[in-house]
């Protein structure tokens, strides 16, 4: 990545010196269809910037990343682009008041996912192009000034292969062979968005009318690639654009701003989705090519709605620059499942939230890159892996507490200020505090220092003290906080007593909601309460923080949590009793246990996927390597157990064949898999359709069951795009030496395979059942991440660094190995120590668990 970084200092310069009136972006990209011409194809990229300088006679630069420039012309004069351009950015010397600067590029299309991607279909040979730039790759596409806080409109033309559709941010149409699209509201770059090819596309639209008398009338697209246009459900995703755009308007109180409301979903996506005001690209894995449970079908309406909400929180206002990122994913984060639950039938999407998208932020609160939500992104490459569990789930959780501090109605009227003040402008931490002291009456900057500008979560445990009638004498909760992150914050928490009733049953029969803040809060309203035997101290989820039990509430949960009848309050336990694995408080074992006991009791699908997957985490990782076979083997048959007896064709007899298939451990297993393939067996209700047929053969290719002639046979049933990148997955996970290194070899010594195929390939190079194996790797990965990270893009050394790592050999030797790489490499980039930092911490947390794993045999 030589050269393509950009500091916060020289972006905070430029934005001082310069501002920017307006962007006319020609692209064509006819040559992406055809035979190339050897070296990367490109396509012509004319770009004319008009803007101004504050200090004339000053010098600043433009950003372009192209393999060749043509031409550069600075107020009417040609400038040499050999003179200028550096392969990454353009000298722009002696300013006037007023500029007008054009470039004549020649770009590179992207088969990394970033820029203007190129994707060539194998089912059909068609070639879909889509743009993805987030946090600065469209000066991989146009010359521009690329950071946030330097907005402008856009007017783009495309020139496209005949048949082609074109889109892009605004509406468009087609005259004389060109696609000329309406001019933008001032936008920044990141966000500017192209979409073309023979893309298959529905259309529908909505309409509001205001209590003014006023209509707004949204037109509404969805596009996919035409191999998955049988598969694409887009009256579901209208649904659920339409829910939103009602939602959004209720409490927002200002109209969508940016015309129309197209939604593409894109091959080889390297994220979930990107908010493009008017064009939103999602990854086509939200096509459901097979049955799904509805967890997929939430997901999925998550994302649609978190993009919805950043039409406001980060397309009409946006960060200045990177630290402020969370202005505008914490926000969307928190609208995605708060609009959910809300407007769509998803009304148990706080319980998702509290069990899976929250264990994403403890995960990443815990490692050494911890950061404040308002983070200190000096560079791009901060900015890069800022895109984390704290800056989204964390700050959603977060402002999840903010709401219980200030009040729902207080919030909201403070977003609907922050909106109306900023439009189309740039904002900091300051901007959203003013605004919410205002509208709710509390001083917001003590609340900031406390949750935003300090790392670390806190945990928060029961002290319960009885009296001699059996009451509560005295409830207190004790707040904990690392070593490493000792700040105590104030939580808004509810309290929940639970207890057994005649039939059984574990139920809350008080609750109550409290201030807690320092080491130690006593909870007055709770004395005189009957003593409970499951104290909940963050019931109804309301605050950030590990939940903790004391000795009671432990104990009932081993005997009596599939008796928990509250779904949310059970997640909650769930989550908590995951954390204690995780913290090498509980030993794995225990935790396996529960799932084998109360996992096949879960009603909620969601919370059940998330059980079998810590599980797996926990067999994979936590469990001590000479208990491993022994809880292998009792997964294997406790799923197995669960899929017969589920409800046939049920979601949740789907979830259990599915997580059988990632335990299945001997003979018995793999044979009941390929005859469940081959159709010699059938277990009532369970479609083993095609996205399952290759759930099942993953398993058998890695344990050697299934060969390479059985996997072409298989692509050959499912040709198409999504069939291949399973195959090369399956390809790559088979138990050979040989194909090991060939694995190794096409993803760190060749730029051969698409983003895609390096993912695939990745996650079959690296099986857990296949320790020994990898075991050469371990030398080779700490050898080559330097010169990866060097030489390719910084998504494709982010895929390696982190999917390389050799955390299958879990040894002190592989810590060492790893600490000697960081002592030797002190001036590495920032942004690879910190990857590699947190590979080495979730190493060192896996061999914490092993040994209070271990401890359980012999205590």
């Amino acid at each position: 990545m030589p050269g393509e970084n950009l500091s916060r200092d020289e972006a905070r310069e430029r934005a001082a010196l310069l501002s920017v009136d307006g962007y006319d972006v020609s692209l064509d990209v006819r040559s992406a269809v055809g035979e190339g011409e050897g070296g990367p194809r490109t396509f012509r990229s004319v770009t004319t910037i008009r803007f101004r300088c504050s200090e004339p006679g000053a010098s600043s630069f433009a950003d372009l990343i192209a393999p060749g420039v043509t031409a550069v012309t600075l107020n009417g004069k040609d400038l040499d682009p050999g003179e200028v351009f550096d392969g990454t950015r353009i000298a722009l010397e002696d300013l006037a008041a007023e500029n007008e600067l054009v470039v004549d590029a020649q770009c590179a299309y992207s088969r990394t996912g970033e820029g203007l991607h190129r994707f060539v279909d194998p089912e059909d040979g068609e070639v879909y192009l889509y743009t993805q730039y987030e946090p600065a790759d469209s000066r991989r596409v146009f010359a521009n000034f690329e950071q946030p806080d330097l907005k402008a409109p856009f007017r783009f033309e495309v020139r496209a292969p005949e048949g082609w559709t074109v889109w892009s941010n605004g509406a468009g149409e087609q005259t004389d062979g060109v696609w000329r699209f309406a001019e933008t509201k001032p936008i920044s770059t990141y966000i500017t968005c192209v979409v073309a090819g023979p893309y298959h596309y529905v259309t529908d639209s909505y309409s509001r009318t205001f209590p003014d008398g006023t209509t707004l009338d949204i037109p509404l697209g969805a596009m996919c690639r035409k191999g998955l246009a049988p598969y694409f459900d887009a009256d579901d995703v209208f649904l659920v654009t339409k829910q939103g755009l009602d939602f959004f308007h209720e409490h927002f109180d200002y109209p969508y701003p940016f015309g129309k409301y197209d939604q593409a979903f894109v091959p080889e996506y390297n994220l979930g989705a990107m908010e493009n005001p008017g064009l939103v690209t999602f990854r086509e894995e939200y096509i459901f090519r097979g049955k799904v449970t509805q967890a997929s079908y939430e997901a999925r309406a998550n994302v649609i709605l978190h993009e919805m909400a950043h039409m406001w929180f980060g397309d009409l206002v946006t960060m200045v620059w990177w630290d402020d990122l969370w202005l505008k994913e914490s926000f969307a984060d928190f609208m995605g499942t708060f609009a959910n639950v809300g407007a769509t039938r998803f009304e148990n999407a706080w319980t998702t939230f509290a069990n899976r998208r929250k264990a994403w932020a403890y995960r990443a609160d815990q490692l050494p890159s911890t950061h404040p939500i308002t983070a200190d992104i000096r560079d791009l490459q901060d900015a890069k892996l800022n895109f984390d569990g704290i800056t989204y789930a964390k700050g959603a959780s977060v402002l999840k507490q903010l709401v219980a501090y200030v009040g729902q109605d207080a919030f909201l009227e403070g977003a609907r200020r922050y909106f109306k003040r900023n439009a189309y402008g740039n904002t900091r931490l300051g901007d959203l505090l003013s605004v919410l002291a205002e509208t709710s009456g509390r001083d917001m900057s003590a609340w900031a220092r406390k949750w935003l500008q300090t790392a670390g979560v806190n945990s928060l445990t029961p002290q319960v003290l009885l009296a001699a009638d059996g009451r509560i004498a005295e409830l207190a909760v004790v707040q904990e906080a690392a070593e490493s992150h000792p700040e105590l914050r104030p939580h808004r928490v509810a309290i929940g007593l639970y207890g057994r009733t005649a039939d059984g049953a574990l139920e809350r029969y008080a609750r109550v909601e409290a201030d807690v803040d320092g080491p130690r809060t006593v909870i007055a309203e709770l004395a005189g309460a009957e003593a409970p035997e499951l104290v909940l101290v963050n019931d109804d989820d309301l605050t950030y923080c590990k939940i903790r039990f004391d000795d009671t509430s432990l104990a009932t949960l081993r005997d009596h949590l599939g008796a928990l009848t509250d779904p949310l309050a059970r997640a909650l336990c769930w989550s908590a009793l995951w954390n204690l694995t995780r913290d090498a408080l509980l030993p794995a074992r225990d935790f396996v246990g529960l799932v084998l006991r109360f996992a096949g009791r879960e009603s909620d699908i969601g919370v059940l996927q998330m059980l079998q997957a810590w599980a797996e985490s926990a067999l994979v990782h936590y469990v001590a390597p000479a208990w491993r076979e022994t809880a292998e083997r009792l997964l294997s048959e406790g799923a197995l157990r669960e899929l017969r007896q589920a409800q046939p064709g049920s979601e949740h007899q789907l979830a259990w064949a599915r997580f059988f298939a990632s335990t299945a451990s001997d003979g018995s297993d793999f044979q009941l898999l390929q005859e469940l393939l081959a159709g010699t067996t059938t277990i009532d209700g369970l479609d083993v359709d095609q996205e399952l047929r290759w759930a099942f053969l993953e398993p058998l290719a890695a344990h050697g069951a299934a060969d390479e002639s059985a996997l072409t046979a298989e692509l050959a049933r499912d040709d198409t795009a999504s069939g291949k990148r399973h195959q090369v997955r399956c390809l790559a996970a088979r138990p050979s030496a040989a194909v090991k290194a060939q694995a190794w070899a096409q993803v760190v010594e060749s730029e051969a395979l698409s983003n895609a195929l390096v993912e695939a390939t990745i996650a079959g190079f690296a099986q857990p059942s296949q320790r020994d194996l990898l075991t050469p790797y371990a030398e080779k990965y700490f050898e080559v991440i330097a010169r990866v990270w060097e030489d390719r893009s910084i998504q494709i050394g982010m895929d390696v660094v982190r999917g390389l790592y050799p955390s299958y050999q879990d040894s002190p030797q592989t810590l060492e190995a790893t600490d000697a790489w960081l002592a030797a490499h002190a001036d590495a980039p920032p942004a690879l120590r910190r990857l590699v930092l947190e590979a080495r911490d979730d190493l060192a947390r896996a061999l914490r668990g092993q040994e209070c794993d271990a401890a359980a045999i012999t205590g």
